[in-house]
């Protein structure tokens, strides 16, 4: 074990990537606060396959009562459950697995798509490729996704584009299957108005799910939840992942359901050698799409512990702060400019230059190593993304990547 650590050191570590750099500013965080991996530690240990409630009763009750903390945390409503997936992209294909079962009367997962009609399923266009693969998996097609333009500060979904798009479906003899609104979109940010979809999707009885996968840690925070949260509590399936920005080790998503029975229909298979026999109980397995779970719940339970929620909102708070602050010191370089305005804890930025420019300046960045960044496309060109929320980064930490930018900019301009 000594050679085998000894080249762990030597040919891993060197080609790794530092996620837990305080100077992470790059894609999303995926936070490991200490209390999260101890829980690991512990739930490796045990080594429990945690697929049906007597496989792993303790590991289910606890599942129960850690999504319960955290739909109260997020201020949403008693009667919502859920479950916990492994990532967003799962929770969003369980969500689109549904949405085709519902619009086909449950009966896609016996007969198949044949004769089904198109079904459609409606976002905007700043919402994350999980949803397009989703609809590549579970059958309805990339064509079938329609994507519809943004506007206003939180580039949210236009209203009357969606009404129309869907009345156009209608009447050229498509089904209308779902709607996918965001909270915090991986681009930018991108926001919809949660009300205005929920409306439309009320009007033409459609299921709708929600992706905050990450901006949904934020709303432990009461005062985002006004401008950013309002309607959450009318989704079907909410998903968002303590793994991003409330230092849940890699991986953990929460998936909450208005009422997990059309869910469950589209999802449970009951072979006898899964039955359980005694009383009622509840078997997260028939809620996801892995037979196969492991202890996710352990983390969140020392998490929640460790730091309790004042602790994990001040985080939240500082990180926003940081965002704004640093944000302005970028804007005031010269030749800079703040594509997109911070959403919570996310802003966009060019350099001087064309986006070949944009690339050269993050290729630079990330050279140096002293930060990390990535780029990304909005309306058309090449942006620099700057997020921050690495679990122990500090102001000092934040600030500092404005200086490093500016130095990193003069070796090129």
């Amino acid at each position: 074990m000594e050679a085998i650590m000894g080249d762990f050191e030597r040919i891993v570590m060197p080609g790794m990537t530092h996620w837990q750099h305080p100077r992470f500013f790059a894609y999303f965080p995926a936070n490991a606060a200490p209390p999260s991996m101890l829980a690991e530690m512990l739930v490796t240990t045990i080594a429990a396959q945690c697929m049906l409630w007597q496989t792993s009763p303790a590991a289910t009750e606890v599942e129960g009562v850690m999504v319960d903390w955290l739909r109260q945390a997020l201020g949403l409503p008693d009667g919502m459950t859920g479950v916990i997936q492994d990532s967003a992209s799962s929770a969003t294909l369980s969500a689109v697995l549904t949405m085709r079962e519902r619009a086909t009367g449950f009966t896609g997962n016996r007969q198949g798509l044949n004769a089904k009609g198109a079904l459609r399923i409606y976002c905007s266009d700043q919402v994350h490729s999980s949803i397009d693969r989703a609809c590549w998996v579970a059958g309805i097609g990339q064509d079938n996704l329609v994507k519809l333009p943004t506007h206003g500060p939180t580039f949210a979904i236009d209203p009357d584009m969606l009404e129309a798009a869907i009345q156009r479906d209608i009447a050229g003899g498509h089904v209308p299957a779902g709607i996918i609104a965001i909270t915090g979109g991986t681009g930018v940010g991108a926001c919809d108005d949660l009300e205005a979809v929920a409306d439309i999707a009320a009007k033409h009885d459609l299921y709708t799910h929600l992706d905050a996968a990450w901006a949904g840690s934020a709303m432990i925070c009461p005062e985002f939840r006004d401008a950013l949260w309002a309607g959450a509590e009318r989704y079907d399936s909410i998903v968002f992942n303590p793994h991003k920005w409330l230092g849940a080790q890699f991986d953990c998503a929460i998936q909450f359901l208005k009422d997990a029975t059309p869910q469950l229909n589209t999802l449970k298979i009951e072979p006898e050698y899964l039955k359980t026999t005694g009383a009622e109980v509840t078997n997260y397995s028939e809620w996801t799409i892995p037979l196969g779970r492991r202890f996710r719940a352990l983390k969140i339970w020392f998490l929640l512990r460790s730091y309790g929620l004042d602790g994990l909102r001040a985080r939240i708070r500082n990180h926003v702060t940081w965002a704004n602050e640093v944000a302005q010191k970028i804007e005031a370089m010269e030749g800079f400019e703040i594509t997109t305005a911070p959403i919570l804890s996310l802003f966009s930025f060019r350099c001087p230059g064309d986006d070949e420019m944009q690339q050269q300046l993050v290729d630079a960045l990330n050279d140096d190593g002293r930060i990390y960044l990535t780029q990304g496309m909005f309306d058309g060109r090449k942006i620099i993304r700057f997020q921050v929320g690495q679990f122990d980064t500090t102001r000092d930490d934040v600030l500092m990547a404005a200086d490093v930018i500016h130095e990193v900019w003069e070796t090129l301009a």
